[in-house]
């Protein structure tokens, strides 16, 4: 895992890149039992994390895994200026055979690519990508929890570093990989959330930064957001920016609708929404538990007129850090659309069982949709 390489390009071989700094001052045994007993969603890091330097015309290079820590940047560093930065977000699980294994990695690394080069970003190589999390895990393996329902979430993250001022792209940037041992993201979640619907903000629009995952997409939300948090709903409901009719994503999931003709209907990839790893993952096992999995714009009205006439069975939202989450409720000003499908007989919780039990690794992994990482000896 460690070699001798410092400031130097990155060849062909990414698992001999990578050089180990391991932290001197690691999370203590007893507070990390605390931790990983009950993990919350995003409140407590590893010991360690992966950064790579680009620079153009040097490319990728220094790979280290070192003692996670804060960040030095200068002031004029344009990810502060002009918001040049995407993410992604995918989780490792402890399988019960002793090995750690991440879910689907390659998708998340091409989607990376997509994202960076929307915001003018250097794309980094797939093998890299990939590479980084089986680094970053092995380092922090110990900080994989052991009980079923969590998992080690890694944010893989890329910033422009180059310190100018003018709108251009940076010619300078920094990738890096943080972790964090998850639990459930929402709470009580079995029997359904809530969703705001928001008629003020849009999350994206056509020829935006819909399908990137970078911060600003997020930020923009955060408002809406609050107002879905007044009016005592989990997330918010986002509908295309032009028209305020055709659903478009719940808060950062996407989301679904179980009709009683056996059909699941998404809506498409048209350049505002996100492609979901869990997206994907969800239409390839409905086609396969016998359901007919359509991507087609459904608006707000079809929503409410199948609720009230029992088409509609149930909504759910799917995501990697919710995994697939029943959708009990729209709200909204002079509207309330039920659409309660919660349980366990629910397809939104056979599809969850489905999913996870491949995660896990309690079932077999018959679309070999786990890419193994390697034994752990804690």
């Amino acid at each position: 895992m460690t070699t001798d390489i410092q400031h130097s390009h990155i060849g062909a071989r990414a698992d001999e890149a990578f050089r180990l700094r391991r932290s001197t001052r690691p999370r203590e045994n007893g507070e990390l039992a605390r931790v990983l007993g009950d993990p919350k969603f995003g409140e407590h890091f590893t010991d360690h994390m992966v950064l790579i330097d680009y620079s153009e015309p040097g490319g990728w290079c220094d790979a280290r895994v070192v003692p996670y820590g804060p960040l030095t940047l200068d002031p004029a560093s344009a990810v502060l200026h002009y918001g040049q930065e995407v993410f992604e977000g995918l989780k490792v699980y402890r399988h019960a055979d002793g090995h750690l294994r991440t879910f689907r990695p390659e998708i998340n690394a091409r989607r990376f690519a997509l994202s960076a080069a929307r915001l003018a970003l250097p794309e980094l190589p797939e093998s890299l990508f990939i590479e980084s999390i089986r680094q970053l895990a092995q380092a922090d393996a110990g900080w994989v929890p052991h009980q079923s329902g969590a998992s080690l979430y890694v944010r893989p993250f890329l910033i422009a570093t180059e310190a100018f001022l003018g709108v251009r792209p940076s010619r300078q940037a920094t990738y890096g990989v943080i972790a964090s041992p998850a639990g459930s993201y929402f709470a009580d979640a079995d029997e359904g959330i809530s969703l705001w619907l928001s008629r003020d903000y849009s999350r994206a629009g056509l020829g935006g930064t819909g399908a990137a995952k970078c911060g600003g997409n997020y930020a923009a939300s955060l408002l809406a957001q609050q107002q879905a948090h007044a009016h005592g709903c989990a997330q918010v409901l986002f509908t295309d920016a032009s028209t305020r009719t055709w659903v478009e994503e719940a808060g950062s999931m996407n989301i679904f609708f179980a009709f009683s003709d056996q059909t699941i209907v998404t809506p498409p990839l048209t350049g505002t929404i996100l492609a979901g790893v869990t997206r994907d993952s969800v239409l390839r096992l409905a086609r396969d538990m016998g359901y007919r999995a359509v991507e087609r714009p459904v608006s707000i009205d079809e929503w409410q007129t199948a609720a009230v006439t029992g088409e509609l069975r149930e909504v759910f939202a799917a995501g990697t850090a919710a995994v697939i989450t029943p959708i009990a409720e729209l709200v909204g000003d002079d509207l309330l659309i039920e659409t309660p499908g919660g349980g366990t007989e629910s397809i939104a919780a056979r599809l969850r069982a489905e999913l996870t039990s491949i995660q896990y690794g309690t079932s077999h992994d018959r679309y070999a949709w786990m890419l193994d990482l390697g034994p752990v000896d804690s």
